[in-house]
Order: C-alpha cells, then structure tokens, then sequence
C-alpha cells in the first residue's frame, strides 16, 4: 500500500515517466485488481477486497524501468499483470500498490530463421503472437484455452500447461522457454538478459521475482489439426479409448475427455448432445484414420469435423482446459473444479471417488505428457457445499494417491507441488531484494 504521507510525492514522480499511461478512474483500480479468481469460492471470498492504489501501463521498457526505480525508492508494492486472464489471483495486488498493465508491450523483436525461435514482448497477446508464427509455418508449442486473449508473459509467469501439453508437457519443462529480458527491483533497477537455465526460475513465479519485459521461446512446425470427437456409452470404455487415443502414434495436440453431464452444458456450437461421455481431440490428418479405426473397434461413435476453424472462435481448443470450468459455472456458478494427476490405474482411484462423492463430482481429464510419460490430468468440476467439504475432498484424493495442485491458494508453491523452489526464492532476493514485487505470493520468501 502506498505510504498516504509520501502519495503526493510518488505521484508527481509517476505522473512525471514518459510514455506511461495512468488510469486514475476507481472503476479502473477495481477492474485491473482482479483476474478469474471467482472461479474459486474461497478466493472470490479472500481476494474480494484487494485493490490497487494505482493503475499504470507502461508503452516502453524504459517507463518499466521508471515505475520500477519510483517503486523501489518509495517501497510502494508492485504487481505486474497481463491480460488478466489467469484463475488464481496471480495478478491480484493483496497488499494494494500499484499494478503495472504490460498489454502494450507488443513488439515481436525477432524470428530465427534458423532455430526458429522467436523473440516476443511481454504483453503481445499469444493469438497474435501465433498467428505471426503461422505466417512463419511455425507455431506455438503451448496455449492456454484462453489463447486467444491472454498475454505471453502472464502465461509463462501463471500458468503451467494446456493444450499441446499431450504432445509436448508443461511450460517448466526445460526446452520451452530459451531466455528472458527482465527488470529488476533493485535500488538502482536494471534490465538484464537471462539465458535458458537463469530463466527457469522466473517461469510460473506470478511475477514475483522480476518483471519479464520480453521472452525468447521454442516454436514447432506448423500442423493443419482436424477436430475429432468420439462418443461413449460407458464411462469407462470411454477412458479406455481415452487412453489408446493417446498413447497412438498420431500427432495430438489436444485430447480432452468430458463426462456426459458436462457435455450436457456445453455451447449450443459444440454439437449436439446424445448422452454419452464425449472425447474431444485435435490431430494430424494423417492421425485421423488411426482415431477411426479406433473407435470402431469399439463399437462408439465416430466424428471427423475436419480442419479447425482458428478464426471462428468455437472450436475444440473453447471447450477444453479451463474453458471447460467456465462453460459449466456459466450453466450453475456453484460449480468450481480441482487439478490433480491421478495414481495408475486411474480407474481404482476414480471408484473410490465416485463411490463417496457421487454426482458432487463430474470428470474432466486431459491428455498430458508427464516426465516422458502419456498421462491424465484431472480437472474434476466439484460442486460447492463449503469449504470443509472441499477440504475432506482434497483429503480424499491424496488419500488416494493423487498428485493436487490446488486452484483455491495464492501462492506459487500452495498451487503447485507444494514445496519450495529455492530458485524462485533465490532469484527474488537477487533481483527484488527488498520484497517489492508480487507481495505476498511467494510462500518461501514469506
């Protein structure tokens, strides 16, 4: 929170950057302090509050140098967002100060013609960015349902896989992310160049160890993906081609599998619903005769909608991820949703589960490369009866043996495999000494 007897001060100093936009409106304080939280019951609750003192967007890297040396001089709290499109109140400022906007930081600085990485900005949104790459033959490994919307840096910074992670893992998995320029929060701020290695420990850290001003990442070829769907009768028949789906050797790049309740709820577009488990998958066209031949040895329907329709906006990638939980709290907002992997064989845990939840709990899985290996991730939409009843249902899955990642915490560890990374903790004290960025977020610096 800004110090009320220095606000005069720190004001005429910002007011005073070049190529810095303020917005001084509440409704824009209000606005650009909140992200899809909501999507938690327990952090709509815990976050409803939180507000910045101070919006600015920044229209140069210098001016994210300036607000960063004002920042540090007045010890005023700095929260770096994006587009704001992530689930867990990453770019939410808890203990008020100011949130910097990064959306017109755009430029893509550069594409190698020979290792086919490219050199992007912070705030160019990843639709533009790959449609850039299209042009190029190449595109993005690794996209957020939300692609179309969200920003580079916020999905680097906040989240971790999504579609393509059948093919290609998780965004921490070492050859995604090949460099960062980034700001410090030192008492004389710098912009420096991190490689590969330095940059990992900045990669899903909410931002809370440096401000990322521009990225270098992987690209991979370009692939006309067709829309493929499958419909089950049987629950888990439908998991077991679910399975021989994935671990096929066809191109995937998405693999999503959908009980049929929530197919039930989804967009009129998506098709039409016959009350069956539903799988939803982007392949190669070489790959679909293989999905077929699949799907007809077990005797299920069988859906060739043929190339996706990027432009259009309804296709298979907006009912997928995320985009699932919100497609179903659009229905019913007491739904909300868990992360979790599974033990193998999925199917005992999933018995046990269901025998004691019942129809408080739909199933949700993708497809996702895991240490090498094809697995499952869940993303189960849970009906909210409490928070105790969500906690014995946590309790539940770790019984178990499942793997949580918790969508209902704030911080970086909390949300993840709930230890601390001393990378993350050792780079925030190299390069945001004093605790400016991000506060609060960061459960090994606290």
């Amino acid at each position: 929170m800004i110090n009320r007897l220095n606000i005069e001060n720190f004001l005429e100093e910002i007011k005073n950057i070049v190529d810095l936009e303020l917005l001084l409106k509440p409704s824009d304080q209000k606005r650009f302090s909140k992200d899809f939280f909501d999507y938690s019951p327990i952090l709509r609750e815990e976050l409803a509050e939180c507000c910045a003192d101070l919006v600015v967007k920044p229209l140069s890297v210098h001016a994210v140098l300036s607000v960063a040396f004002i920042c540090q001089k007045h010890q005023v709290p700095l929260t770096i967002r994006g587009a704001g499109t992530g689930n867990y109140g990453q770019c939410v400022p808890i203990k008020g100060g100011v949130v910097m906007i990064m959306t017109s930081l755009t430029k893509i600085r550069n594409f190698d013609p020979d290792t086919c990485a490219v050199t992007v900005e912070a705030g160019c949104l990843l639709g533009e960015l790959n449609k850039y790459l299209l042009a190029n033959g190449r595109q993005l490994r690794l996209l957020p349902s939300t692609w179309r919307t969200a920003s580079i840096a916020g999905f680097v910074a906040g989240g971790s896989g999504g579609i393509g992670s059948v093919r290609w893992g998780f965004l921490r998995d070492p050859g995604h992310l090949l460099g960062l320029e980034v700001v410090t929060l030192e008492e004389s701020p710098r912009k420096i160049q991190l490689d590969a290695r330095s940059a990992e420990a900045l990669n899903h850290a909410y931002g809370t160890n440096g401000i990322i001003t521009a990225l270098t990442l992987s690209t991979c070829e370009a692939v006309d993906w067709h829309e493929v769907a499958i419909d089950c009768d049987d629950f888990f028949e439908a998991i077991e081609i679910f399975q021989s789906c994935m671990k096929a050797a066809v191109d995937l790049f998405l693999c999503s599998f959908l009980e049929n309740k929530i197919v039930e709820c989804l967009p009129s577009w998506s098709g039409n619903f016959r009350g069956k488990h539903r799988l939803l998958l982007l392949v190669a066209p070489d790959g679909v005769s293989t999905l077929e031949r699949i799907s007809k040895r077990n005797g299920v329907d069988f859906c060739h909608l043929g190339p996706e329709d990027k432009q259009g906006g309804n296709g298979f990638r907006e009912l997928s991820w995320n985009h699932t939980t919100l497609h179903m709290r659009s229905m019913d907002p007491k739904w909300t949703y868990l992360q979790l992997l599974l033990p193998q064989p999925e199917a005992n845990a999933i018995n046990l589960i269901n025998r004691k939840w019942g129809d408080n709990i739909l199933w949700h899985f993708e497809a996702v490369r895991q240490q090498g290996s094809q697995r499952m991730a869940a993303l189960p939409l849970v009906q909210w009866e409490g928070r105790k009843n969500l906690e014995m249902l946590m309790s539940d899955f770790k019984n178990v043996g499942a793997i949580l990642f918790n969508p209902h915490v704030i911080t970086v560890e909390d949300g993840g495999l709930g230890v601390i990374d001393s990378d993350q903790v050792q780079a925030k004290r190299e390069y945001d000494p004093k605790g400016i960025l991000n506060p609060g977020k960061l459960k090994g610096w606290s």
